[in-house]
């Protein structure tokens, strides 16, 4: 069973920062590469940052380049994301995910909860 345990949202203000964990747990695997989600309310699951396991080169959506930074601690088996500047639009439910091949994403967290005030 592999569990992914994220923390570290919240609710801050406008131009504050945020850091938020993921951990993955549970039996062991290869990991090739861990990524970061979020859903708004009524809106669709977008992809927020992914970071390649191996090599650690790191891909971010438009909106957040710049602001955002992903990283991870291979030995923890842990991502984080730190989100600099928030921003209104930026609130949502943040989710980590974890591939263990280039195929697809099989594994997700619980979500946390970002929320920033205006």
């Amino acid at each position: 069973q592999v569990q992914l345990i994220e923390s570290g949202g919240g609710l801050v203000q406008v131009g504050g920062s945020l850091r938020l964990s993921c951990a993955v747990s549970g039996r062991t695997f290869s990991i090739y590469r861990m990524g970061w989600f979020r859903q708004a309310p009524g809106k669709e699951r977008e992809f927020v940052a992914v970071i390649d396991w191996s090599g650690g080169s790191s891909y971010y959506t438009y909106s957040v380049k710049g602001r955002f930074t992903i990283s991870r601690d291979n030995a923890k088996n842990t991502v984080y994301l730190q989100m600099n500047s928030l921003k209104p639009e930026d609130t949502a439910i943040y989710y980590c995910a974890v591939a263990p091949t280039a195929r697809e994403y099989e594994y997700w967290g619980q979500g946390t909860q970002v929320t920033v005030s205006s």
